[in-house]
């Protein structure tokens, strides 16, 4: 999906226009039948094979990746074909997903910190089913901030820590967003997005775990004109996974990206941790 981000010089009106349009779009994401909501479990995958009741087949990894061994009246379809018995996905890169689908769910084997994981995802999951919507705060182009991005001369490996205790993620950083705030200078470090030359930036700030999650939220921020300069607009700051279930292993911002001031922007605390209740 492109990243369109609203101009901070757009009249409020249109502003609020165009956020409520970006809002709609990210809430359906959100609430895909087989998104994070819908996951069901998160298995550590080893060496021994390992059934689980939530997927079909017996799991293994080892260093040549990632084993299913399937009973003769199990099945799952992947990449379009239908698999039985024994099936190698072989080994998965580092971030990287692979799914498979057993009727109506879809399960997925992916690799994260250098481990090998199951994670199922049932569209009758009760987090999913029993989801509203995830409280926000009004949109404001006050928190549209135009800032200038800084590369680096080379993309620098950042480790996080991640949701998983102990778990260990490692991001290239090509640069850091610049921005300047209520008369103070701020810099972040910025990870790749998921567009060609858009940036990924991960915070938290004086008001996680107070009214927005404590361990994370982010703010994608689309590519740097040809003078470097980026909008950074907190009105649109997410959640990730690990701020709806227990079942992600999400990353953590890096130290220098933690904020001293209160962004009042974006999404706040999901009801499902706490953040209140969907009737109010």
């Amino acid at each position: 999906m492109t990243i369109q981000h609203t101009d901070p010089g757009t009249d409020r009106t249109e502003f609020i226009r165009q956020w409520e349009e970006w809002h709609t779009r990210h809430e359906q994401n959100l609430a895909d039948p087989h998104g994070f909501l819908a996951v069901t479990s998160l298995r550590w995958l080893d060496g021994e094979p390992t059934r689980f009741p939530d997927a079909p087949g017996a799991w293994s990894s080892t260093d040549d990746g990632v084993t299913v061994r399937l009973d003769e009246d199990e099945e799952l379809t992947v990449q379009g074909a239908v698999v039985r018995g024994r099936y190698d996905f072989g080994v998965i890169e580092e971030r990287a997903s692979l799914l498979a689908t057993a009727g109506d769910a879809v399960i997925e084997v992916a690799r994260r910190g250098g481990h090998d994981i199951l994670r199922p995802r049932h569209p009758d999951n009760k987090l999913l089913v029993d989801y509203t919507h995830t409280p926000a705060y009004a949109p404001d182009p006050r928190w549209a901030l135009t800032g200038r991005y800084l590369p680096f001369d080379a993309p620098r490996a950042v480790t996080v820590g991640a949701a998983v205790e102990g778990l260990q993620h490692v991001y290239d950083a090509p640069g850091q967003v610049e921005f300047a705030l209520d008369g103070r200078t701020y810099r972040l470090t910025a990870f790749n997005g998921t567009q060609p030359g858009s940036l990924l930036v991960l915070f938290t700030d004086a008001t996680s775990g107070v009214t927005t999650y404590a361990a994370n939220r982010c703010v994608s921020i689309s590519p740097p004109d040809g003078e470097g300069t980026v909008v950074i607009d907190f009105n649109r700051a997410t959640n990730l996974p690990c701020a709806f279930t227990d079942l992600a292993t999400c990353p953590l911002p890096p130290a220098e990206n933690r904020l001293p001031v209160a962004v009042e922007a974006g999404e706040k605390i999901p009801y499902e941790r706490g953040g209140g209740s969907p009737q109010e």
